[in-house]
């Protein structure tokens, strides 16, 4: 699939404080932000960040406090002026437009979702979440007709009435969520927007999130510091620090590649069962074709690849079983070509989305390795007990 560059971010940077030319000095001689306080009293915000973001795609940007990310996000929007940079949106520098232009780009095209859900207490939840269009200067019966269409589609059917103080914390973060959804943005930006919430709720609503993503394709730009929440939702994380770019990349990658010893010890304590699937840990299986292939053809092959048994599938590569050398012998013993006969069919099945976690207790107790079917029931791969036990230790696995 082609990709789409939605949001483009070059040399983006920020410095907060006095003497900042000097600053800037400083930093192309790259000293760290410690040395530039020091020298200069000045704050490094965001050090010369470079980045892109895809269209439709769940873009997370992770580090600890201090690491530059809320300042990043709120620079995209220009609610923090950059320093330094570009940014560009469809290819159109916001850095070059005026107050107006820049006002009607926040309004058309970018919608924004805080930690603090920022509700009025004086307006209903249909009120509170057309807000954004009513600022816009949009007719009431069609701003209250998308408010409530986006309240919907948050699972908040029957509350258009209700008050804030009415509904509970992770709620609230539900009508926030609307509110942008309602404003119908392209771009979503969500800064720490669940880290207020507790753990059942948090996980609703990135449950939530990847629900509505599936349907509405938004170019989401996510800030968290959690770890576990990045690699759950993000389709690429990004990892900061200091206000420097650490690694980019998908959460496979941040997994199995980390760019230096300051990622490693981010990832050490992930809980890599609950994030790989079968798909992260499936090997290529050897396999002969029940339409076209005898006994003498399986047992070559069993021979060749120093294994004791073969997949079996059709010509549409349709799983069909699995054989075992010593009946494949004896069918050859016995001048018998019908290779079908022999065929064992009790295979434990998956599918290349399973977690991990799933398949580790009944991993445990088959020899037969797990065949990973697609929806169409065809061989995609096989997964050994090595393999999850090498996924488990954070070893790479190769398909």
């Amino acid at each position: 699939m082609q990709l789409t560059t939605k949001v483009e971010v070059k040399q983006l940077t920020k410095i907060f404080g006095k003497r900042i030319p000097k600053a800037k000095e400083l930093l192309k001689e790259h000293k760290s932000k410690a040395e530039i306080l020091e020298a200069t009293g000045a704050t490094v915000g965001v050090d010369q960040a470079n980045f892109k973001v895809n269209a439709g795609e769940i873009f997370v940007i992770m580090g600890l406090s201090g690491s530059g990310k809320s300042t990043l996000i709120r620079m995209i929007n220009r609610l923090i002026e950059p320093t330094d940079g570009q940014i560009l949106i469809d290819d159109q520098d916001l850095m070059t437009l005026d107050k107006k232009a820049l006002l009607e780009v926040r309004r058309k095209k970018m919608s924004m979702v805080f930690q603090n859900f920022a509700l009025f207490p004086n307006r209903t939840i249909l009120e509170n979440t057309g807000y954004g269009l009513e600022v816009q200067g949009v007719e009431k019966t069609v701003r209250d007709k998308k408010s409530h269409d986006a309240l919907e589609l948050v699972g908040l059917h029957g509350y258009d009435n209700e008050y804030p103080q009415q509904l509970s914390g992770g709620m609230q973060q539900r009508v926030g969520l609307a509110r942008a959804l309602a404003n119908d943005a392209e771009i979503l930006l969500m800064d720490e927007a669940f880290s207020a919430l507790d753990p059942l709720n948090r996980k609703d609503m990135q449950d939530e999130l990847l629900d509505l993503q599936e349907t509405m394709h938004k170019t989401i730009i996510f800030i968290s510091h959690d770890l576990n929440e990045a690699l759950r939702i993000g389709d690429r994380i990004m990892i900061m620090r200091d206000g420097e770019v650490v690694q980019t990349g998908t959460p496979e990658e941040i997994l199995t590649h980390p760019a230096n010893h300051y990622v490693e010890r981010f990832i050490e304590d992930v809980d890599r069962t609950k994030l790989l699937t079968a798909a992260n840990v499936m090997i290529r299986p050897n396999t002969v074709n029940i339409d076209k292939d005898g006994p003498r053809i399986a047992i070559r092959r069993m021979r060749d690849n120093d294994i004791s048994s073969i997949y079996v599938i059709d010509s549409n590569r349709k799983f069909v079983g699995f054989a075992d050398a010593d009946d494949v012998i004896k069918l050859i013993q016995d001048n018998n070509p019908d290779l079908r006969s022999v065929v064992q069919t009790n295979v434990p099945e998956t599918t290349a989305d399973t977690p991990v976690r799933d398949l580790i207790e009944k991993i445990s107790t088959t020899p037969i390795p797990f065949a990973v079917l697609d929806d169409q029931h065809r061989l995609v791969g096989i997964i050994v007990r090595g393999a999850v036990l090498g996924a488990i230790a954070g070893n790479e696995v190769n398909a």
